[in-house]
């Protein structure tokens, strides 16, 4: 236990904890994450490396709280704007379309419907899960930074109380109305009143953040007001007898509060920047928010980044950015659409940089919870209990019990367990033996609250034995099992994937009575590293085709190369990396 605790203070500096629970995670030379460089070879002649740029962008996948912690090291009080679409406990499930690459045909079949997220929460939950962010994000902020939150009718009140206690009511800002329906009068077939907008509410950390007035071109009617002409021949129009505003030296409508004139993806389906990611945003509503409340070479972030809208108009406007999101699928979607601006920009020292992945402690071990579980409890041999027990299992005469794996344990997490426990049998074995354990448990998890041990024997009226195993901490060569599988040659100077079976996808496929003629029709991306280093992906070759369009599947090795490193992504955004022998 006491080794486990000093292995624990080297990972989190738990001095200054932000949030009761969850302290500052700080990076140690283990490296609990796993990142991929993207930095286009343009910009390697211009820069030579990406340190010589200044700047790298990063793009994290995780738990945000983990990489808002871990933020904190380096960016506390520095991020300039951020504007977050966290969930609005809108009681749905998103799922986004699944289509084989290569099948145009109206008539052809071959899709399916996945599950992207959940947005369904219980009062408390949700509440405190913004709470906890909220803080975070407030510590993150620089002094002239602003914040604005998306929200809808769900829950914009609650979060505005929320605000009001973090940052202040004097610095709430501004609440701004976007108008869904405002250009093209969408209407929907419902009972009672049409929904027709969403909120934002806008502070900042204080009264003196930046802010960049924005303005609308003037309109024909607008344009007749300026109907005088004086001596030098400019327009203009009376203010007052003494006042004139001149047309050349008018800068258009100030922008109100109430944005009426940019469109929401319920009426432009067609729009060539839409991804079919969930609940995605136009870059027109970002773009008004950073051009107001940023400046050129500002940094941006966005925890909750979805389909990377906020990513892709800093990267357009010479803003660095940080992005964050738990769904895989986030983040391959974002990736993908950085790379085509990337690729279709001709380069601009200032405005086009590359950017890093980062897999958050691993998080790919997160993104299978019932496989990571069994992977668990195969890996540290526990002798598994059937599924009507409480516990998981029993390892060398204590009772185990895997904790959720998809975020760091808490003391929430514990109330299923304790609730459960076997109180008559305690009761008893405390009769018989009172200055013994009633019990001897082993809770294991990928990341706990420091004082997780304690709290569950306080809540327990019961001496009972609780250790904790930290996979993270003791367990870091434990990788989740990769079903899929390739065949990669090396054939006449060239790499040559003859076979790619994600078995996750095919399973899917499986289901919908659906055949694979070819291979390439089941990837969304290749990437290849013709000198991987055994740590950072840095892949000099991004296959990326766009829609109805297959990866190529065989490419040209470079004469001077080093190891050659694959990363095969499928329509899940599940990958495989494979190196080429």
């Amino acid at each position: 236990m006491e080794e486990n605790k000093n292995e624990q203070m080297k990972l989190f500096d738990i001095e200054k904890p932000v949030i009761k629970g969850y302290p500052e995670l700080r990076w140690t030379g283990k490296r609990p994450f796993t990142s991929t460089q993207f930095f286009p070879a343009q910009l390697k002649e211009c820069y030579g490396n990406p340190d010589a740029s200044g700047w790298m962008n990063k793009i994290y996948w995780g738990d945000n709280i983990q990489v808002m912690s871990h933020l904190l090291k380096d960016y506390r009080g520095k991020i300039n704007l951020i504007y977050i679409d966290p969930p609005f406990d809108s009681k749905a499930e998103y799922k986004k379309k699944i289509k084989l690459n290569g099948t145009t045909a109206e008539s052809d079949i071959s899709f399916f419907e996945e599950k992207q997220y959940g947005d369904i929460w219980t009062n408390d939950e949700y509440l405190q899960f913004m709470y906890e962010r909220l803080l975070l994000i407030h510590e993150l902020l620089a002094d002239d930074g602003s914040l604005y939150i998306h929200l809808d009718y769900h829950r914009d009140s609650a979060i505005r109380l929320i605000l009001d206690e973090i940052f202040g009511p004097n610095n709430f800002q501004n609440e701004i109305i976007w108008a869904l329906s405002g250009v093209s009068g969408y209407k929907s077939l419902v009972n009672g009143w049409v929904r027709g907008h969403d909120t934002i509410l806008f502070y900042t950390k204080n009264n003196e953040a930046f802010f960049n007035k924005q303005y609308l071109p003037y309109s024909e009617e607008q344009l007749k007001r300026f109907s005088s002409i004086d001596k030098d021949g400019r327009r203009y129009k009376s203010i007052t007898k003494e006042r004139k505003l001149y047309l050349d030296e008018a800068k258009g409508v100030p922008i109100s509060d109430v944005w009426s004139d940019i469109a929401s993806f319920q009426t432009i389906v067609n729009s060539p920047e839409i991804t079919n990611y969930p609940t995605q945003k136009p870059e027109k509503l970002v773009e008004r928010i950073m051009l107001s409340s940023s400046k050129k070479g500002d940094l941006v972030f966005d925890c909750f980044m979805g389909s990377g809208t906020t990513q892709a108009v800093a990267l357009k406007l010479g803003r660095r950015f940080i992005g964050a999101d738990i769904n895989l699928g986030a983040i391959q979607t974002t990736t993908k659409r950085l790379l085509n601006i990337i690729e279709s920009n001709p380069l601009e020292k200032d405005t086009t940089t590359g950017f890093e992945v980062y897999n958050v402690n691993n998080y790919d071990f997160f993104n299978n919870p019932i496989q990571a579980r069994d992977l668990l409890i195969d890996t540290l041999q526990v002798q598994r209990f059937d599924s009507n027990n409480v516990f998981d299992g029993e390892l060398e005469g204590r009772n185990v019990k895997i904790m959720p794996v998809n975020h760091i344990a808490t003391k929430a997490d514990l109330e299923n367990l304790i609730s459960n426990l076997p109180y008559k049998l305690y009761q008893k074995r405390q009769d018989e033996k009172p200055d013994e354990p009633v019990d001897r448990i082993t809770l294991v998890c990928m990341g706990h609250e420091p004082d997780l041990a304690a709290s569950f024997q306080q809540r327990v009226n019961y001496k009972i034995d609780v250790q904790i195993e930290d996979i993270l901490l003791d367990k870091r060569e434990i990788e989740l099992k990769r079903d899929s599988r390739a065949e990669i040659a090396i054939e006449n100077n060239r790499l040559v994937i003859k076979s790619f079976y994600p078995m996750n996808l095919l399973q899917k496929l499986s289901l919908q009575k659906e055949s694979v003629e070819d291979w390439r029709q089941l990837a969304d991306s290749i990437m290849i590293d013709w000198n991987y280093d055994g740590s950072v992906l840095r892949p000099e070759v991004i296959d990326n085709p766009g829609k109805n369009q297959l990866v190529a599947g065989t490419y040209v090795i470079p004469a001077k190369h080093g190891r050659i490193r694959v990363k095969i992504t499928d329509l899940l955004s599940q990958s495989l990396e494979i190196e080429a022998k």
